[in-house]
């Protein structure tokens, strides 16, 4: 396949987007103090021996500000939700009422809130090491352009291109601080 400088561009800001996105659906299964169907919907539950999300093996509604309801569309799932809940390890206790399980969200404590936004930082500095990594990938191919001589580019284009690489980092990172401000705020809200 040969480099374009279209495509060079088109694939930087898709690898840069779809960090973002992981990102921001991680950040949905970190654990405030309010219960929220994204906390359990990609726990991995052995389902006939495939690792499968619980979304796609259960409905999960908000019973109340504090509480899950799950309820498996295949009742001979219940039990196997019950414990992939549990392995998660996200100090949620499920209990088992008739064909549901019900998931209360205890309070976090100040120390685990701490954690989570640590956490949450952590994630956020992942997804700016990715998307770095897809500037540096994209001024290696602008490098290889500029050496093509059958991509006729010039130097002022070779450099214009470098700078709209730059800027879609830029808005990348700024939109990755908001996003783990955002969740950091509303983790350390009681």
């Amino acid at each position: 396949m040969a480099l374009t400088a279209d495509g060079v561009m088109k694939d930087a800001k898709a690898s840069m987007d779809k960090a973002l996105d992981y990102l921001k659906s991680e950040l949905k299964g970190i654990r405030t103090g309010r219960a929220t169907p994204a906390l359990v919907e990609f726990i991995k539950v052995d389902y006939y021996g495939s690792p499968t999300d619980i979304k796609n093996l259960a409905a999960v509604n908000i019973a109340e500000a504090t509480q899950l309801v799950i309820k498996p569309f295949d009742q001979g799932a219940l039990h196997e939700i019950k414990k992939a809940i549990e392995a998660a390890n996200l100090g949620l206790n499920p209990m088992v009422d008739g064909k549901m399980i019900r998931v209360n969200v205890p309070p976090l404590s100040g120390d685990r809130r701490k954690q989570l936004v640590a956490q949450v930082k952590k994630l956020g500095e992942d997804s700016k090491i990715a998307v770095r990594n897809v500037r540096r990938d994209a001024n290696k191919h602008i490098d290889v352009l500029e050496k093509d001589k059958n991509a006729h580019l010039s130097e002022d284009q070779i450099a214009d291109m470098k700078d709209k690489v730059q800027d879609l980092l830029k808005k990348h990172e700024t939109a990755i601080d908001e996003a783990v401000n955002a969740k950091s705020k509303e983790v350390m809200e009681v």
